[in-house]
């Protein structure tokens, strides 16, 4: 099984960024308006410089008791995060993502983010294409009927 990022699990996605001067708050309503669990933080040149995620807002935010309303998302985000390439196998992005207890990694391409990949998105499209892997080992070892 090769999977790949993209266009195996990734397809023709909008990015969710924001910029490092927005605060925890407009990060907050942002991703509760598109749905999301976490946001990239792009500098003035499209370049990815952080991330964001619901963790990070509960740990770095709420759980230290500090403003929403006025913290940057400069102050909490994860600076230079991991990443993966569109080329990046689902398999190797599943377990890195395992081992470092990822629930999200932007996906960069020739220095641009061109998607997000969670957690989520990778068990589905592991999953489906194990299914489908049996279903015509079973027709092939048993035949069609």
């Amino acid at each position: 099984m090769h999977l790949t990022i993209v266009p195996d699990v990734v397809r023709n996605q909008s990015i969710v960024d924001l910029p490092a001067s927005a605060t925890a708050l407009q990060a907050a309503q942002f991703m509760v308006d598109r749905d999301t669990a976490a946001v990239v933080i792009l500098d003035s040149s499209r370049r990815l410089i952080g991330i964001v995620t619901e963790r990070d807002l509960t740990r770095r935010v709420l759980a230290q008791g500090r403003d929403p309303a006025t913290t940057p998302l400069e102050a909490i985000m994860t600076r230079n995060p991991d990443t993966l390439s569109p080329q990046d196998s689902a398999l190797d992005a599943l377990e890195l993502m395992n081992v470092r207890r990822y629930r999200h990694l932007p996906v960069v391409d020739d220095g641009k983010v061109v998607g997000m990949v969670s957690i989520r998105d990778l068990y589905a499209t592991v999953k489906a294409k194990l299914e489908e892997d049996i279903r015509e080992a079973e027709a092939f070892a048993f035949g069609d009927r």
